[in-house]
């Protein structure tokens, strides 16, 4: 029985796919916590709250980086299956 030509050349995309999903990942931990800083400071100095909304900000930017992680660890993985 012929095995189909394209069958690598999917299983590649996949993979490549995977790869680029997954190096995303430490750009996302980086500008997350980076926009909440910017953020912050920028309304503590408007409002003269400083460091509460800076600091409110930066755990919000963590808290959005790890749950974009976390759908890029898990479309990563279903391209796996």
């Amino acid at each position: 029985m012929p095995t189909s030509p394209m069958k690598p050349d999917r299983e590649r995309l996949a993979g490549l796919k995977q790869v680029s999903l997954l190096t995303a990942i430490p750009i996302l931990l980086v500008v997350g916590p980076l926009i909440g800083w910017w953020v912050g400071s920028y309304l503590d100095g408007r409002f003269g709250t400083e460091p509460y909304l800076m600091v409110l900000f930066i755990v919000l930017g963590f808290v959005a980086s790890g749950r974009e992680t976390w759908k890029l660890i898990k479309l990563a993985s279903d391209l796996a299956k």
